[in-house]
């Protein structure tokens, strides 16, 4: 089940692109985006993704080795109760992988101590996003795991750390926009 807000309420429209989704219209600010694969399934062939990957709403496996779980980069908005997301991807070890797995339906897994993970979603208005360094918090049942960043100069950890302001949620729709119309013209 995809997560998606909307700063200001009215009827909603789903757009989907490639690598991005995002529901809400014209005028409303996103409060969420989201890709729904990590960023290795986009990098490989049509033709062999069928092959190669075991892919599901809120898990991925690439090859039997790669590992991959669905969640929540939280970012605050300044001046405001609200929350932005980006929905994204982190690859956590087998190990690990086998116990979010294990937990996945019991309610222990909320005292889980986070998993190490590396992003796996690339996020267009930053530099590169892929392989930045993770901690999986794994939350109550049927919520998608909080990602946190580690603390770094990357723009994305310090807007996660210090928060954003709406001028800059607007600057990300655009260019997200502009992103998905250069992506459906390739």
């Amino acid at each position: 089940m995809r997560r998606r807000r909307s700063y200001r309420k009215s009827t909603k429209e789903q757009v989907n692109y490639k690598n991005f989704n995002c529901h809400h219209s014209i005028a409303e600010l996103p409060m969420s985006y989201g890709s729904d694969a990590p960023c290795h399934y986009y990098n490989t062939l049509e033709r062999a993704r069928e092959n190669r990957f075991e892919l599901y709403p809120e898990i991925c496996v690439m090859d039997q080795q790669h590992f991959f779980v669905r969640g929540c980069l939280e970012i605050p908005v300044l001046d405001s109760k609200e929350t932005f997301i980006w929905d994204v991807w982190v690859s956590l070890s087998e190990e690990n992988f086998g116990r979010t797995i294990h937990l996945w339906e019991r309610e222990e897994r909320e005292q889980e101590p986070p998993y190490f993970g590396w992003l796996s979603t690339f996020i267009p208005g930053y530099p590169d996003t892929v392989n930045l360094k993770t901690n999986v918090h794994t939350r109550s049942i049927g919520r998608r795991p909080f990602i946190e960043l580690e603390p770094t100069d990357h723009p994305l950890a310090i807007e996660q750390r210090e928060g954003i302001s709406l001028e800059r949620i607007a600057e990300i729709k655009e260019i997200i926009t502009k992103y998905n119309e250069e992506d459906l013209e390739s």
